[in-house]
């Protein structure tokens, strides 16, 4: 059975969500858990949706400040020379042709020099209203974020819709008191409200009243 949800506004994640990073990602995160003694799995387990000072504080909680945020300005410079294997998840040049004229944002924890660089490779457009790492002062599953886009597009958050992947993004869309649709297979196991494999399971439909009408199937 469809699911049928409607919104003033939708709420964007983007890597595992409009783009598939995941090569990359597990590359330099696998590397980074090699140099610090820790077990690959554990810190993939962490480290999806969060900016990379935030996962390093956790996996990592006695080392100091300045060496997560050295070490994370250090990855972003190698992530955003690294866009090997990064494509779009399926349907997701579909999905944001369908929102033009329709209020949207990027919310990413990537930088912008990341953001821009990735939806380049896979080919995506850049929403004009973006939400990046420099734009807020705490990390998902803060809510920081995606209320800062509901602001900036004028919407009340309780009239948008969050499209993330990870556990740290769903937690984020949750609370700011927003409906939250799952992508991919990390998102079913954090309680989103629906969950779909990829973009291609969702329709998009303006209505008259201008609001945004997502059937999920």
């Amino acid at each position: 059975m469809a699911t049928v949800l409607t919104a003033r506004a939708l709420l964007l994640d983007m890597d595992g969500t409009l783009v598939n990073s995941d090569a990359v990602v597990e590359r330099i995160w696998r590397r980074w858990a090699a140099a610090q003694g820790l077990d690959g799995d554990e810190v993939m387990s962490v480290v999806h949706g969060r900016q990379g000072h935030a996962s390093m504080a956790l996996l990592l909680p006695e080392r100091p400040v300045e060496e997560n945020l050295a070490d994370n300005a250090r990855m972003l410079a190698e992530e955003t020379a690294d866009m090997d294997g990064v494509i779009e998840v399926p349907g997701a040049t579909a999905f944001l042709a369908a929102l033009t004229g329709a209020p949207h944002a990027l919310v990413t924890s990537a930088d912008v020099a990341l953001s821009t660089a990735r939806m380049a490779a896979a080919g995506l457009p850049l929403p004009a209203i973006r939400v990046t790492a420099e734009s807020v002062g705490a990390s998902k599953p803060d809510p920081e974020g995606f209320l800062k886009g509901a602001a900036e597009l004028g919407i009340d958050p309780a009239d948008c819709v969050v499209f993330e992947d990870s556990g740290a993004g769903i937690a984020a869309g949750r609370a700011a008191g927003m409906r939250v649709v799952g992508v991919g297979p990390r998102a079913a196991q954090h309680g989103p409200d629906v969950t779909v494999r990829d973009l291609t399971e969702v329709r998009v439909e303006a209505l008259p009243d201008g609001r945004i009408q997502l059937t999920v199937s």
